[in-house]
């Protein structure tokens, strides 16, 4: 493995370990807190921090003309739309079950890339595809048979990963002139400023802004909102079907956490579905870098 390619591996597979962490911190703050009113804070909170590190630290520009309403487009379908259905199905659905439904990205993106892009999808790519699913749903078999969900909140989750994708290729489409860190920074700020009128309409309870309350946002602030979403958009940049094959341990991951953290069980169906997903990720790795 050359440098390139160690340094792509190293980046993917922290993304998927941070980025596998949301849903059960997610699940822990919640239980504090309304769900879009915890999360619009967060993304408020995550963007602000951001915007400032952009223009006191890098010392960025602001967006000019179209910048803006790519950056919004950006923000509203990456944060407003996928976090926010995907908040709201935390409340009907278990951790395990909404790390399941990130498997369904890879081909959302694969098929939205080649649509938008004109991208043809190789044969090696659709069989590192049908694998990355066939080794979740293998992991995922036994929490299926035992986890509660409702329609409504696979309905949802299913929403927020269509959103989720469609952001995704939008990002990688555009010929962006502005530094990452700024991208992130406004699209986090103002999807959590599209997110506050939703926030308030749906308000049926008190918050608690305890100790849990605010763990559970500083780990989604800090390691999920503003580390792992760099890490996706330095993936994204380089190829969005090869970025999208890390997805794949994100339920892997989740599983691990739901295990240690709220008692899910980790079974052989888990470590046949991780060696799956590691094949296929070898041979997404063998056609990018071949």
């Amino acid at each position: 493995m050359n440098n390139l390619s160690a340094k792509h591996f190293f980046t993917g597979l922290m993304f998927s370990m941070l980025w596998a962490s949301a849903s059960v911190a997610g699940k822990f703050g919640i239980r504090s807190a309304e769900p879009l009113v915890f999360f619009a804070i967060r993304f408020l909170l995550a963007g602000g921090i951001l915007l400032a590190f952009t223009y006191t630290v890098q010392k960025s520009r602001l967006p000019v003309c179209k910048e803006w309403r790519h950056v919004t487009i950006f923000g509203l379908f990456n944060t407003t739309c996928y976090l926010g259905f995907f908040v709201v199905a935390l409340q009907y659905v278990t951790p395990g079950i909404t790390t399941l439904a990130i498997a369904l990205n890879p081909l959302f993106i694969s098929i939205m890339s080649a649509v938008w892009m004109k991208r043809r999808i190789r044969l090696q790519e659709w069989l590192s595809i049908a694998l990355g699913i066939t080794g979740v749903a293998v992991a995922a078999y036994p929490l299926l048979q035992t986890s509660y969900a409702t329609p409504g909140g696979l309905l949802l989750l299913a929403i927020s990963m269509i959103t989720y994708s469609f952001g995704s290729v939008y990002y990688a489409a555009i010929p962006w002139q502005l530094p990452r860190t700024t991208i992130n920074a406004w699209q986090v700020f103002i999807g959590g400023i599209l997110l506050l009128p939703l926030a308030f309409i749906m308000h049926t309870k008190p918050n608690h802004f305890d100790l849990r309350f605010w763990l559970s946002l500083a780990w989604l602030i800090f390691p999920v909102s503003i580390a792992a979403v760099q890490l996706w958009l330095r993936l994204l940049k380089s190829d969005a079907v090869r970025a999208s094959l890390w997805l794949y341990l994100c339920p892997i991951f989740g599983f691990l956490y739901s295990t240690i953290l709220l008692g899910e069980p980790f079974t052989l169906y888990t470590v046949a579905g991780t060696a799956l997903v590691m094949i296929a990720l070898y041979i997404g790795q063998r056609k990018a870098s071949g």
